[in-house]
C-alpha cells in the first residue's frame, strides 16, 4: 500500500493555488499589462531555483461529504530561490485574490519570510502589489472586530522588517498600486523600484478625496511624485527591467551583515588613465562640468549602478567596482545648485552613508560641494539641522573613506567630506578650491570698509579678490599640509584602485555599530 492517493491530493490542492484567483483574474491582471505574482517570481530569480513555502494554505470549500470542492490560495507567495547562484528569500503579493488585501490573506506567511531572512541570514525581495497584506475596511466585516494597530500579537512582523534592515539586503519591487501596509513594505528597504504605471500611496485617491483633494492615482503617488520625494528609488518602464534593477543591486552586497561584499574578476587595468580627466573641469569656476563621466571613467567600466537619481539631486550616490571591488560611490553634482547640500541631499547622504557602514562598503567620495544651500527655502527646510545629521552619520561610520576633492571645499558642508576623528585617505585635483566662505560675497562684507574708501571700489575689490585668489592656491594649502596630495587627475582610478585593495583587509563582518534606518 503506497501513499498515492494522498500525493494525488496533494497535486490536486497546489494546482487550485498556482490557479491563483481564477482565470478571470489572472487575465484581468495581464490585460491591465502587469504580470501575475508567480510569472514575477519565476522572472526574477534563477531559473528551476523556487522553493515554496505554505503553497496549498488559503480557504477551502468542501462537499457535504467532506471532499474538497475548491481552494482559493492566500494571496501571499513567498519560498527561497536563487539570485546568480546566491540564496535569497522571495516573497509576493497575489494581486488577483482579493487585491493582495489583508481578509484573503494569512498574515502568518509574509511574517515567516521575514523571520526566514532575518534567522538564516538571506537578502529578502518583496514583490508588492496592492494593500500589501494590508486591512482593508472589508476586514471588519469578515473579522468579526476592528483591527487595533500594534494590538496584540500585531508587532512581531514589524519588528522583523525593520530590524532585517540592520541584518540583511532587502528590496522592494512596487508593481502596481501599492497603499498603506504595501507601501510601508517597499518604503522598509535598502532599494526599491516601481514601474512608471505603478503608484505608491499611504492612502488611495477615494480616501484623499474626502479631503477635498481630487487626484489620480499617478497624481497623487505616482513614479515622478515618489522618486522626486525619496520614497522609491527609482523608476522603470517593465517589470523585466525591475527585476534586472533588483539582481545588480544584491550582486555588490554581501548576503548578510555577517559577510562581505562579493569581489570579481576584473578585466579593467588599475593603472588605465584618462586624458579626457585633465581637462574636465574648467578653469572658470562659474562655468560648470558633468560629474557622471568622472565617475565612470575612474570605475569599473560599466560597474556604476545609480541609486536615487531624482532625489536630493546635488548628491550623486550609486554602488560601482575598484579592481572588482564593490564601493559605494558618493559624489557631487554641480548642474544642481552648483553641488551645494540640500536638506534632500543630506537626507541622502545619510542614507547611503548607513549603507556603506551596514554592509562593509568603503567610501569614494568625488567631492565639489560649494558649502549648504542658502536662502529662504533652505531654511524652511532646516537645511542646517539635516546637514548636522549627515555629519554625524558620516562620523560614526567605520568604513575606509577615500576623498577626491575636484573642485570646491567651502563651509560646514565643506567639513563633511571625510569622517572626523579617524585617518582616511584623501587626494585634491589641481582645481581645488576651498576655504571657509567662497570669495564672491565674502570679500564685500570682510572688506567693506577698503572698498567704500577706494577712489575705485570696482577696481578695488578686483584688487583684493586677485590677491585673495593667489593665496587660495592648493599649492599653498599643501605648503602647510592641510591637504595631503594634489595629484594628477589621470591617476585617480590608480589611487582608487589602491585604496580598494588596502580597505579590503579592514571590513570587518557583523553588526554595524549604527544600523540601517528605513
Amino acid at each position: 500500500m503506497s501513499w498515492k492517493p494522498e500525493l494525488d491530493e496533494l497535486a490536486r490542492r497546489e494546482a487550485f493555488a498556482r490557479a491563483m484567483g481564477g482565470a478571470d483574474k489572472v487575465k484581468r491582471q495581464h490585460d491591465q499589462g502587469r504580470l501575475t505574482v508567480r510569472e514575477r517570481i519565476d522572472k526574477l530569480i534563477d531559473q528551476k531555483s523556487f522553493h515554496e513555502v505554505g503553497a496549498i494554505s488559503g480557504i477551502a470549500e468542501y462537499e457535504t461529504n467532506g471532499e474538497l470542492k475548491s481552494l482559493t490560495p492566500a494571496n501571499c507567495v513567498f519560498g527561497r530561490g536563487k539570485v546568480d547562484g546566491r540564496p535569497v528569500v522571495v516573497v509576493g503579493d497575489d494581486f488577483t485574490v482579493r487585491g493582495g488585501s489583508a481578509d484573503a490573506s494569512i498574515s502568518a506567511k509574509p511574517l515567516m519570510a521575514e523571520q526566514m531572512a532575518h534567522d538564516f541570514r538571506l537578502p529578502i525581495i518583496r514583490v508588492i502589489e496592492g494593500s500589501g497584506g494590508g486591512g482593508s475596511v472589508k476586514t471588519i466585516e469578515t473579522k468579526g472586530a476592528a483591527n487595533l494597530p500594534g494590538g496584540v500579537g500585531g508587532t512581531e512582523w514589524y519588528w522583523y522588517t525593520t530590524a532585517n534592515m540592520a541584518r540583511v539586503p532587502a528590496v522592494g519591487l512596487g508593481l502596481g498600486s501599492v497603499a498603506g501596509l504595501g507601501a510601508a513594505r517597499l518604503a522598509a528597504s535598502h532599494y526599491s523600484v516601481m514601474t512608471k504605471s505603478s503608484a505608491m500611496f499611504v492612502a488611495g485617491p477615494p480616501v484623499v478625496a474626502r479631503l477635498g483633494q481630487t487626484l489620480e492615482k499617478q497624481e497623487l503617488g505616482g513614479w515622478q511624485i515618489q522618486t522626486k520625494a525619496g520614497a522609491v528609488d527609482h523608476a522603470v518602464d517593465t517589470e523585466e527591467e525591475a527585476f534586472a534593477c533588483a539582481r545588480r543591486f544584491l550582486s555588490y552586497l554581501p548576503s548578510s551583515v555577517y559577510d562581505l561584499p562579493p569581489t570579481i574578476a576584473c578585466d579593467d587595468d588599475p593603472e588605465r588613465e584618462d586624458e579626457s580627466l585633465l581637462s574636465i573641469v574648467p578653469r572658470n569656476r562659474r562655468q560648470i562640468y558633468k560629474m557622471r563621466p568622472i565617475i565612470e571613467s575612474v570605475v569599473d567600466r560599466g560597474s556604476f549602478f545609480e541609486m536615487s537619481q531624482n532625489f536630493g539631486r546635488s548628491i550623486i550616490a550609486g554602488l560601482a567596482r575598484l579592481q572588482g571591488r564593490a564601493v559605494l560611490v558618493l559624489a557631487s553634482d554641480p548642474y544642481i545648485y552648483g553641488g551645494s547640500w540640500t536638506a534632500d541631499a543630506c537626507q541622502k547622504v545619510v542614507r547611503y552613508v548607513d549603507l556603506a557602514e551596514t554592509f562593509h562598503l568603503p567610501v569614494v567620495y568625488l567631492m565639489d560641494c560649494p558649502g549648504f544651500m542658502i536662502g529662504l527655502d533652505a531654511e524652511k527646510s532646516a537645511t542646517i539641522r539635516h546637514g548636522v545629521r549627515a555629519m554625524a552619520a558620516v562620523n560614526q561610520t567605520t568604513v575606509p573613506w577615500c576623498t577626491i576633492i575636484v573642485r570646491n571645499s567651502f563651509g560646514v558642508a565643506g567639513v563633511v567630506h571625510q569622517p572626523a576623528g579617524r585617518f582616511s585617505m584623501r587626494y585634491a585635483w589641481p582645481s581645488g578650491y576651498w576655504g571657509s566662505l567662497p570669495l564672491e560675497g565674502g570679500i564685500e562684507a570682510a572688506y567693506r570698509a577698503d572698498i567704500d574708501a577706494a577712489e575705485d571700489p570696482k577696481a578695488k575689490l578686483l584688487e583684493i579678490e586677485d590677491r585673495l585668489n593667489k593665496l587660495r592656491s592648493p599649492f599653498r594649502s599643501a605648503e602647510k599640509f592641510w591637504v595631503e596630495e594634489i595629484v594628477d587627475p589621470r591617476r585617480t582610478r590608480s589611487l582608487l584602485c589602491e585604496f580598494a585593495r588596502l580597505a579590503e583587509p579592514l571590513r570587518t563582518p557583523g553588526p554595524a555599530a549604527i544600523a540601517m534606518r528605513p
